[in-house]
């Protein structure tokens, strides 16, 4: 997807490339904020005013069952070589068998992403971005995109558990996670890991605009609680959640899941 929109400049093409050779070599890449905010020509305050979505997620219900205090919202777009980015039907949300194991077989009904996400620059340029990336993984007509932006909330009474189905993977081809804002929280630690279970890569996402990238296909993945640093007060951890899956001209209008 090299002819994809939005052509980087040259500092930016030099981060994006140092992100795809991680995932060859490594399956696992951390791009820092400085480096994510230049790709995608983005200031502070875009990063402000795109933090504000996450005041309006809805209650997942289905992580609630497991006692975990859950926001979220739900999307799926087509991204094509041209860097054209289209919504897909609103359907439930379902992954392969043999990903995670707390929800086989099971489709899950989320809310959609609202207008005024979907409509936001910086989530546009984001997901373009991430194209770029993922072609080095897999030389896609299209790209399937799931997009979830998620809030979890702990007390001094319970944990949040941002992976409530423990180490796992989406049975995509890149999977990402994006720091959105944390507030009063410790722990939190994300790890990727070999089939084998030998981490590949340990990091705690602090800074807004933080981005780490792994190839599902080669890795598992799982994220530690979080708890309240002040137990008197709630914890939150804001992430935004984003996957591609590579679809070939002849599947590029089929519905994945």
């Amino acid at each position: 997807m090299e002819d994809i929109a939005g052509a980087p400049t040259l500092r930016s093409a030099g981060e994006i490339a140092e992100a795809r050779q991680a995932l060859l070599s490594r399956h696992a890449h951390v791009m820092e904020p400085r480096a994510v905010s230049r790709c995608l020509g983005v200031q502070a305050a875009d990063w402000r005013r795109f933090a504000v979505h996450w005041e309006d997620l809805a209650p997942d219900g289905y992580a609630a069952r497991e006692g975990t205090h859950r926001m979220r919202r739900y999307g799926h777009f087509s991204l094509d070589r041209t860097g054209s980015l289209r919504p897909m039907p609103h359907l439930a949300f379902a992954q392969p068998e043999d990903t995670n194991p707390l929800y086989v077989g099971e489709d899950r009904h989320f809310e959609p992403l609202t207008d005024v996400f979907v409509a936001d620059p910086l989530f546009k340029s984001l997901v373009r971005m991430m194209g770029r990336i993922a072609s080095c993984l897999q030389d896609a007509d299209t790209w399937s995109v799931k997009v979830h932006p998620f809030r979890v909330v702990a007390s001094a009474d319970g944990a949040g558990l941002p992976t409530p189905e423990g180490r796992h993977r989406d049975g995509v081809n890149l999977v990402t996670s994006l720091m959105i804002g944390r507030e009063n929280a410790v722990g939190g630690q994300s790890t990727v890991y070999e089939p084998d279970g030998t981490p590949v890569l340990t990091t705690t996402l602090h800074e807004p605009g933080t981005l780490l990238l792994g190839d599902d296909r080669a890795t598992l993945h799982e994220v530690a609680p979080i708890r309240p640093s002040d137990t008197t007060r709630p914890a939150r951890r804001d992430v935004l959640v984003t996957t591609l899956t590579a679809h070939h001209s002849a599947e590029r209008d089929a519905q994945v899941g």
